[in-house]
């Protein structure tokens, strides 16, 4: 088996499956972070224990590979560990370094030298509107070509809340570490992503880097081809459009 980019090393799994989910602890489950870093997916500390950031990078895998994003390690999940896709970029001939924001899988890609470096889970504007705290606008997170400008190291507090490293790209809208990343769209335009991915994104997305927010057609994504689309919905089983945008806005933006 070879690995999608030559720059991406095979860490060992074994070929049978080996059920892994939340709470789980062994061998197996560093392994697999191990796995999934060597793919440009960080799952935070390489510790024993299958932990609130390697569910969330569990998630983005399982996006990444056509997958709907479970609380688990499943079959198909162990099978595109051994055999990964490629990453495909959203932006044909795009800059060699850049971010892509997949408003539809709810994915964060960034590209290095023409190759994926970090793929992250997301959580992106829940497309409704919303009044808080004196502060009323429609949450939404605007497809388009940015670059990155102002960043802020460490937390800030603004209207709508606490943002972790913010990069702002679009005005007021910024790259973001959450306490609160969802499976669904949920912020107030901002692009959350989970607290252990938010340093490396603030070194890589430098001022001037550049940023393409887009919503692929079903068939431009890796869900398309596979038959099945990323599971988007809300807990109560709505999927978070802009007509049915889920569950209440909660933290920061």
């Amino acid at each position: 088996m070879v690995d999608p980019s030559p720059n991406f090393r095979r860490v060992p799994l074994p070929d049978q499956f080996t059920a892994i989910r939340e709470g789980s602890r062994g061998i197996e489950v560093y392994n697999v972070k191990k796995r999934l870093k060597r793919l440009g997916f960080p799952p935070g500390n390489l510790t024993l224990t299958y932990d609130p950031a390697l569910r969330m990078t569990v998630w983005a895998f399982q996006k990444a590979n056509g997958l709907r994003p479970v609380n688990r390690i499943d079959p198909p999940t162990w099978h595109a560990l051994l055999h990964p896709r490629p990453i495909r970029p959203l932006v044909r001939n795009g800059e060699s370094e850049r971010t892509e924001i997949d408003l539809r899988r709810q994915l964060l890609t960034v590209w290095s030298r023409g190759r994926p470096v970090l793929v992250s889970h997301i959580s992106t504007g829940a497309g409704r509107p919303y009044c808080e705290k004196g502060h009323c606008g429609f949450a939404e997170t605007p497809a388009g070509d940015f670059r990155a400008g102002q960043r802020a190291p460490g937390w800030s507090t603004g209207i709508l809340g606490s943002m972790f490293h913010p990069v702002y790209f679009n005005g007021g809208i910024a790259v973001h570490g959450s306490t609160l990343v969802p499976r669904y769209p949920a912020s107030h335009g901002c692009v959350r992503v989970p607290l252990h991915n938010a340093v490396d994104l603030y070194r890589l997305l430098r001022p001037g880097h550049p940023v393409h927010v887009r919503r692929p057609h079903l068939r431009d994504g890796h869900h398309q081809e596979s038959g099945r689309e990323p599971d988007l919905r809300t807990p109560g089983g709505r999927r978070g459009t802009s007509r049915d945008p889920g569950p209440a806005l909660r933290l920061a933006r």
